[in-house]
């Protein structure tokens, strides 16, 4: 068998990983914001990126956004734009965590919950949040490039289609 037919028996089943995998990230990171709308903008807002009352609506918009990515890329609906959606928003969480550590912000990035300045004393580390994000873009990037994956809704909707 050869390499190049290795890979394409295996990838579907690759993708399936990567898909279920950034699903759970959607699902957790959505489900730990959706309670605190207005912590999650707090936390938007301690990035000090855009003016305050634009922070506040996309932290409160912003688990609904991963909410519902977590739940495309769970039932494999979609999964190209879902895929693609999670990659810009990865690009976006470096950018501005990178931005908040240039400017010496001392915030927690509520990626998971929570967020917004930290106490007194306490220093942030930023560089496991941006390798975090920068492993998570690749996995969005190979969905983006391959988004056909097994148990999926794509997979009985797109039969027959190219890949």
């Amino acid at each position: 068998m050869s390499i190049a037919h290795r890979w394409s028996d295996l990838r579907p089943w690759l993708g399936t990983l990567a898909r279920l995998g950034l699903a759970a990230v959607w699902l957790v990171a959505g489900g730990s914001k959706v309670g605190d709308l207005a912590g999650s903008g707090r936390a938007v807002a301690a990035f000090r990126l855009m003016p305050a009352d634009a922070a506040r609506l996309v932290g409160a918009a912003l688990p609904f956004v991963e909410i519902a990515l977590g739940v495309l890329l769970l039932v494999g609906l979609a999964t190209r734009l879902a895929a693609a959606v999670s990659a810009a928003l990865f690009a976006i969480y470096i950018v501005g965590i990178a931005a908040a550590w240039a400017r010496g912000l001392s915030i927690d990035c509520g990626c998971f919950g929570g967020g917004g300045q930290l106490a007194p004393g306490q220093h942030p580390n930023y560089a496991p949040d941006i390798l975090r994000d920068v492993g998570l873009l690749l996995v969005a990037g190979f969905l983006v490039i391959w988004p056909r994956t097994r148990l999926a809704l794509d997979e009985w909707l797109l039969v027959g289609e190219a890949t």
